[in-house]
Order: structure tokens, then sequence, then C-alpha cells
């Protein structure tokens, strides 16, 4: 099968040999633990299974499918992580971390109440944020039928756009991953300076934050 012979353009050989064996299952199961594992590069799994469809090795309508479905379990599961923390043990972790404020996390509760919504669907456009999303909103329990249509389509909107270039491009799929890297290199760089910028008022600014009177 043509996935197989995919490691020489830059695909993990667990990637090929799974998406080798399952066909777009495996490329819905490589997605899934992209969502548990972030490091794993969803950049390499989508772009792969549209090549892969290209070459009739999978059918794309089952690409496109099984990698929404793919995502859409990743998320969840993580979303259930959130739940079981729930906000009490948020908060208390939030309390004893040095640097951190328990207004923090009211803070970004009363955020994610305004924009959770936009959050949960743009952010699956995030690299490493798509991820991270699903916990907040499994901490705020954002009702379960409204954070699986938005991480549907969101996911769907990201998902088609890499298999639909890997389908397009062929044998060159890899470009993708190219082009994609330095998007995830900038994100990623944002995320660092404004934690960066966190620590550092944190540092000028010390005190510890208190809950809010009446919050359970």
């Amino acid at each position: 099968m043509a996935v197989n012979a995919a490691q020489a353009h830059g695909a993990p050989q667990w990637i090929s040999d799974l998406m080798g064996t399952l066909g777009a299952p495996g490329a819905g199961l490589a997605v899934a633990l992209e969502n548990l594992f972030p490091p794993i590069p969803s950049e390499v799994i989508l772009p792969l299974a549209g090549f892969a469809a290209s070459t009739g090795d999978m059918s794309l309508v089952a690409a496109l499918v099984w990698s929404v479905v793919g995502s859409v379990v990743g998320a969840l599961a993580l979303y259930g992580v959130g739940a079981l923390l729930g906000r009490e043990r948020t908060v208390a972790v939030a309390a004893r971390l040095p640097l951190v404020k328990v207004s923090d996390v009211e803070r970004t509760e009363a955020w994610f109440a305004r924009h959770g919504t936009k959050a949960v669907f743009f952010g699956r456009m995030i690299p490493v944020f798509r991820s991270l999303i699903s916990v907040p909103a499994g901490v705020e329990r954002m009702r379960l039928p409204v954070f699986t249509a938005l991480t549907t389509a969101g996911s769907a909107v990201w998902n088609t756009g890499f298999v639909l270039a890997g389908y397009v491009l062929g044998d060159n799929w890899s470009q993708v991953s190219n082009v994609v890297s330095v998007y995830s290199k900038v994100v990623l760089a944002a995320a660092v300076l404004a934690v960066a910028v966190f620590v550092l008022v944190r540092l000028l600014r010390p005190g510890r934050g208190h809950r809010r009177a009446g919050r359970p």
C-alpha cells in the first residue's frame, strides 16, 4: 500500500503501519491519539490520509469521516478528564501552584462562560490548544451535546482542509507538514511568551488571590 512507503516522506512508521493495516479507521485512531498526546502531529496524519485516498488505498469520504470521528473521540476523552477533575480540585491545585492565584481560575471561568463556545470551535484549529481546550470545557461542564457539536464542526473544518490538501498534492503531501510546522512554531512561541509575561507580572506583583464569597 502507498502509505507503507510514506515514511520516506516524513511520516512516522507507526502511523504508516496503522493506516496500512486498518485503512481509514486507522487514520481515525491516529487522530484520536493525537488529541490525547498533542506531540503526535495531525499535520502529518491528515495529509497522509489524503494521499492514501488519492492512491485508492482508502476512500476519501471514509478518510474525512473517520478523521473527524477520531477527533471527537479524543476530545471527549479529555472532556471526561476535566469533568472528573471538577472545579473544586482545579481550585485546590491552583491554590498550591507558585505564582498562580485562585482568582486566576475564577477569571478563567468567567472568560469561558462568555467565550467557551467560540474557544471550543476555533480551538480545534490551533495546534496543541485543540486538545487542551477540552479539559476546561469538562471542568466547566459545558453541555455535552453543545461540546460535541462544536468539536465536530471545528474538527471537520481543520481535518477536511488537511485531508484534501494531501489528496490534491499526492506524492508531495509532505509539503503540507512543512508549511504548518511554521504555523505551529508561531503559535507555540506566542504561548511561551504569554506564559513568560504572566510569570513576570506575578513576580513584580506578588500575592495570592482568594475565592469570592458565595462560590461553592
